[in-house]
């Protein structure tokens, strides 16, 4: 009978951690990104859209060395703010958690601009008129008629979450009960003599996970376009 051990279980787990925790702490900064590149018209704005979007069209290898590069001990970023700190992240869970927001942010700015640009501009302007400062009319309007898209975002990421392997294991690592998710897992099965069926099972557990998100996609959108 096919069991799972305990290190697959801590992989199921650690992969559903990841891609929950990469999906929250990305949504304010994917928002924000979304109503720049919609409602913004600024100098550097290309450049915005393409510093954004390229991840999206980099190997996902890449996207981890150039993390590594970065966060790893002589990288600009960990001298500035991590080191001082006492801060250290490669080669934890909170790396793989940086390598999956990377990866997936741009398919989440994607579908909230989607969602932006359906919306009437005269409703933000009117907003404006009738006294609503930014802020205001960002929550009170732009928020709520882009939901969808932002929900469409959130589950996107969470997807490409799941199912994040190269950069990942360049700042993460393999590291059983640490920073192995599903894929790295599948990935040693796949590598190991008579680990098919283990990868097998694995590789179904990926599939359940992602209807059930999927569903849950469609029963939230649902409920958003009857409060609608």
């Amino acid at each position: 009978m096919l069991s799972f051990t305990s290190a697959d279980y801590s992989a199921i787990l650690l992969s559903l951690k990841v891609a929950v925790t990469a999906t929250l702490l990305s949504l304010p900064f994917g928002f924000a990104a979304a109503y720049l590149m919609t409602y913004r018209k600024f100098r550097g704005r290309f450049l915005l859209d393409v510093f954004v979007n390229l991840p999206l069209t980099l190997p996902p290898v890449v996207v981890g060395y150039l993390l590594l590069l970065l966060l790893g001990r002589n990288g600009w970023i960990s001298r500035l703010a991590l080191q001082p700190l006492g801060i250290h992240l490669l080669f934890t869970w909170k790396a793989a958690v940086i390598a999956t927001a990377v990866v997936g942010f741009p398919l989440m700015v994607r579908s909230m601009r989607t969602g932006m640009e359906t919306i009437d501009e005269r409703l933000v302007q009117a907003s404006r008129t009738l006294g609503a400062g930014l802020f205001n009319s960002i929550f009170t309007v732009v928020l709520p008629l882009s939901m969808r898209g932002i929900i469409a975002g959130a589950v996107l990421m969470f997807a490409r979450g799941l199912g994040e392997f190269g950069a990942t294991i360049i700042v993460a690592g393999n590291i059983p009960g640490v920073t192995r998710t599903i894929p790295l897992a599948i990935y040693e099965y796949v590598s190991s003599p008579k680990g098919d069926v283990m990868a097998l099972a694995l590789c179904l557990v990926s599939v359940a996970i992602s209807i059930v998100v999927l569903l849950f996609h469609e029963w939230l959108s649902a409920r958003v376009v009857r409060t609608d």
